[in-house]
């Protein structure tokens, strides 16, 4: 495949962000009665599978920059989602646990949650899902093997968030 450079919407890098903004959208449209993102609810699901975990596992867990992700969890624990209870080996350490409303909310938002994968690939005929799906992970695995050298570490953060210079990036969703 030729690709010019005036032919941004042939970029494979132009579908996949177009299939992101999809994702968000359609995440937003069948969770819109809990007011969830996708990052909080993967967030959520991760401290509901592995309790106890600190913040920067957390972080490492969902793939999200270590400096952005405590404003994600502030606003689990400001809607009473999860809490931060203190280590009790390292009191300066903050290990994170679902709450039994998060841990509802989880059992109630599942069915919305696998919907949005179901319309997601819904486009697609039945026959094609299971490969684009395998697809995404080969490229994923891939990239995560080889992400120390070949991703610089200030473009995942700008991308997730933060700027080289720590400055926040402008607003998105978290």
């Amino acid at each position: 495949m030729k690709i010019s450079p005036a032919e941004i919407e042939n970029y494979p890098g132009y579908f996949i962000r177009r299939l992101q903004q999809m994702a968000v959208a359609l995440f937003a449209d069948e969770v819109q009665d809990w007011g969830i993102t996708p990052v909080q609810y993967a967030a959520l699901s991760a401290v509901s599978r592995h309790p106890g975990m600190d913040q920067r596992t957390l972080a490492q867990q969902i793939h999200f920059d270590t400096s952005t992700i405590g404003s994600v969890i502030d606003r689990l624990e400001a809607r009473a989602w999860l809490e931060r209870r203190l280590s009790p080996q390292d009191r300066r350490v903050r290990l994170l646990h679902a709450t039994p409303e998060g841990l509802a909310l989880l059992r109630k938002a599942e069915p919305a949650v696998l919907r949005v994968q179901q319309r997601i690939l819904a486009p697609l005929p039945a026959g094609q899902r299971t490969q684009f799906v395998q697809s995404m992970m080969a490229l994923v695995a891939a990239w995560d093997a080889d992400a120390a050298s070949e991703v610089p570490a200030s473009a995942l953060a700008d991308v997730q968030g933060t700027r080289k210079r720590g400055r926040p990036a402008r607003a998105r969703s978290s």
